[in-house]
């Protein structure tokens, strides 16, 4: 077993308060992206921490794309990017061991809570619903859950929940691509895919929800022992 030294430990713990902190900065100060965070040393004279410690902190909010240090002006509020943050997110679902149940029922709650919203596009965009179709039946002629059918179901659901054209939910979809693969071995059914992502989008064509959300779930048993985990 590993030994992280005590004042690893300790920096670690300061740059994570300092981290809350400068978020606290923030909103109370309602900065936007542009504007200018403090300074590193107005930060150290502020939260009485070391030099070390800032950019710790700092360089996490930079990973993260929060952050920009920008040639005389210092350190500013860059334009928030979902897009990016989900790629963290990406690995960290890729590379943590969560159990299947609790992905499947986060997929489940996001993905159904965003057919309301896809119905809603349909009706005020001719053009979401033939995209919807596309994908539909751009299923790969195979006789294996391979990637090539991986990458088609990626396809179709990202595009579900950006038609929804709602940013912070579309980014979500980044995540699928962890799960999807690193649950291919438990996938069953798959080829009743296709036919219940057609009939999907016809019932939410049809503003028929209840029915869309019920064969939405009903995707989602693809999954060996899904279910007995969506409700």
């Amino acid at each position: 077993m590993k030994v992280v030294p005590q004042r690893k430990l300790r920096r670690r713990r300061l740059s994570e308060e300092l981290t809350a902190q400068l978020r606290k900065h923030i909103i109370e100060h309602g900065l936007k992206p542009g504007d200018p965070l403090l300074t590193e040393q107005e930060m150290v004279e502020r939260f009485g921490v070391s030099r070390s410690v800032v950019r710790e902190a700092t360089k996490a909010l930079d990973f993260l794309g929060i952050i920009d240090a920008v040639p005389r002006r210092g350190m500013i509020l860059d334009q928030f990017d979902f897009g990016r943050v989900s790629e963290y997110f990406g690995f960290h679902f890729a590379l943590s061991d969560f159990p299947k149940e609790k992905l499947l029922k986060a997929r489940a709650v996001v993905e159904t809570g965003a057919l309301y919203y896809v119905m809603e596009a349909m009706q005020k965009n001719p053009r979401v619903c033939p995209r919807l179709q596309t994908l539909a039946d751009a299923a790969p002629d195979t006789d294996r859950a391979d990637d090539r059918w991986i990458e088609y179901d990626i396809a179709f659901h990202r595009g579900l929940v950006e038609a929804t054209q709602i940013t912070p939910l579309a980014s979500f979809c980044d995540l699928l691509q962890a799960f999807f693969h690193k649950f291919r071995a438990a996938m069953s059914n798959f080829r009743a895919g296709k036919e219940l992502h057609c009939r999907i989008v016809a019932a939410l064509q049809a503003g028929e929800l209840e029915k869309a959300i019920s064969l939405l779930r009903d995707h989602l048993k693809c999954y060996q022992s899904a279910e007995e985990i969506i409700p």
